[in-house]
């Protein structure tokens, strides 16, 4: 019996052996857990090994210094002046960026003709939400007379379980609808055409070219300085899908993509999430073609959004896109905050008190 008692335990492994497949099983999934939720930010890192960049823009040099003749500046563009002034139309789709609008319109109103505004009564994720324009036309009095609003009625999710449809294609219907508004809004073949975000904002003197300069492109896109949060985070000069067209009913379509080569440089600001409230903040985290980045329920918390603000923390935890290993170092990590607010519209700074947390020092929010 002694005999066979040994026998046995010597046949059971010993109890580091038995816990290690378990140990293995535990690690392995621990990893592979790690890898799925962090698919993304490995996709970006290691983008330089698998995506290429675009092909280079064909950069237009822009000209221009104040009390310089508009004459002058069309000649050292190559373009000839004009005697009469070309109408110009800003065609924009609307979400929730009020005080943003306000500041282009300010901004742009004494060389604009017709401002085009399109709105939904969904966000791209399908999120009803309230026409925010529509509710607060009083505070744009200013510009009556020269506005053309119109309302794509968007498709709701009825449950919150519902498959959402793909936000890009309910965005790229709104675009489909700004052709007809522009329509109504009497363009005709010559006019001057702005499709940008009511965030990228046009310089005065990027649309003063437009009214009067003939032989510019039929089409060219807007280099445009890059801001996060507000004007005290400037990131580059990347942003280059806002575009202008010289309107042909015939071959004019309203996008948001890469329509050519020729781009102008140092034409206005792109201004990335520039909010006064951290609700909207979250209401667009929550509601535009992006959306999927909100990994998190934390992400949406407004504590942990006032404190990215003001660090220069990307809001999604999110690697910068870029196609080389260089780049990518270089921009990996906070924003560097500026203090300068030189070259900024000039709406801002004349309102600077009721514009605040758009300047340097301004980060905290209202919630």
């Amino acid at each position: 019996m002694q005999g066979e008692m040994k026998i046995r335990s010597l046949r059971q492994p010993p109890p580091k052996l038995v816990l290690l497949p378990t140990l293995v099983i535990i690690v392995s999934s621990t990893c592979l857990f790690g890898i799925l939720t962090n698919l993304q930010t490995l996709s970006y890192l290691l983008r330089p090994l698998w995506d290429k960049p675009p092909p280079p823009f064909r950069r237009i040099p822009h000209y221009y210094a104040e009390n310089v003749s508009m004459a002058h500046l069309c000649n050292l563009h190559g373009w000839t002046p004009r005697t009469e002034p070309r109408r110009v139309f800003d065609a924009i789709i609307f979400s929730n960026e009020l005080d943003l609008l306000e500041l282009r319109w300010q901004e742009l109103g004494p060389y604009v003709s017709k401002f085009v505004i399109l709105e939904s009564n969904t966000t791209f994720t399908g999120i009803p939400k309230p026409l925010f324009f529509d509710s607060n036309k009083e505070r744009f009095a200013f510009a009556e007379g020269k506005i053309v609003h119109g309302v794509f009625p968007g498709k709701k999710r009825l449950h919150h379980d519902q498959q959402q449809e793909d936000p890009f294609l309910l965005e790229g219907q709104q675009r489909v609808a700004m052709n007809w508004l522009l329509r109504e809004a009497n363009v005709s073949d010559g006019d001057a055409v702005i499709m940008s975000d009511a965030d990228e904002i046009p310089s005065p003197h990027t649309v003063k070219f437009l009214q009067w300069c003939d032989g510019i492109p039929d089409v060219m896109h807007l280099e445009m300085r890059d801001y996060m949060y507000s004007f005290e985070f400037p990131v580059d000069y990347s942003s280059w899908r806002a575009s202008v067209h010289i309107y042909s009913r015939k071959w004019t379509h309203y996008r948001h993509s890469r329509q050519t080569d020729l781009i102008l440089s140092d034409a206005g600001w792109h201004c990335s999430f520039c909010f006064r409230r951290l609700s909207e903040f979250v209401f667009k985290m929550k509601g535009y073609s992006h959306a999927d980045r909100v990994k998190r329920k934390e992400f949406l918390d407004y504590s942990r959004i006032q404190k990215h603000i003001c660090k220069g923390y990307d809001l999604f935890d999110m690697l910068p896109e870029e196609y080389s290993f260089k780049d990518l170092i270089s921009k990996i990590g906070p924003i560097p905050p500026s203090t300068s607010a030189v070259h900024l519209p000039a709406f801002l700074i004349q309102n600077a008190a009721r514009f605040r947390f758009l300047l340097p020092g301004g980060c905290l929010r209202e919630p």
